[in-house]
């Protein structure tokens, strides 16, 4: 498992509107390159996200069904990537004064990502998902003020 935390200098609210855009998955999760489907729904329960993620050549499709969603709140994810299995994806927004701390839990599911979870691995997850959390945080601040 993983846990990362990042303060940022936006509301819950200016942070859940990019949650809330499925399309914009691929300017802050890393590791994206291209998102080819958001439910219009999303981010309600049940709704899917589908993005092809991976590095150069590397490729796969990946798909995200939302689990729990409590607006400006929480927002859990089930990741689900073909032969690698499925992760748990938790995202907590919690009110800091103006601004809002971002809770990210990574857990795999199913898949070899369960055998292989442990220091290495999950000091990976935790690399990529506070690279992840600093792409997010940046946009939010860059739009800060004009989404809410």
């Amino acid at each position: 498992m993983s846990r990362n935390r990042r303060l940022i200098l936006a509301s819950p609210g200016e942070v859940w509107s990019l949650l809330s855009d499925g399309h914009r998955y691929g300017e802050w999760v890393t590791g994206t390159q291209e998102v080819l489907a958001a439910d219009p729904h999303w981010p309600a329960v049940g709704a899917r996200l589908q993005v092809r993620v991976g590095v150069g050549p590397l490729v796969l499709d990946d798909t995200c069904v939302v689990r729990i969603s409590e607006p400006e709140s929480r927002l859990e994810l089930e990741a689900k990537a073909g032969p690698f299995g499925a992760a748990r994806i938790a995202m907590r927004l919690i009110p800091w004064g103006e601004h809002t701390l971002f809770i990210l839990d990574w857990h795999p599911l199913r898949g070899p990502g369960t055998r292989m979870h442990g220091l290495p691995v999950d000091y990976a997850v935790a690399v990529r998902n506070g690279m992840m959390l600093t792409k997010l945080a940046r946009i939010a601040v860059g739009e800060h003020g004009r989404n809410v």
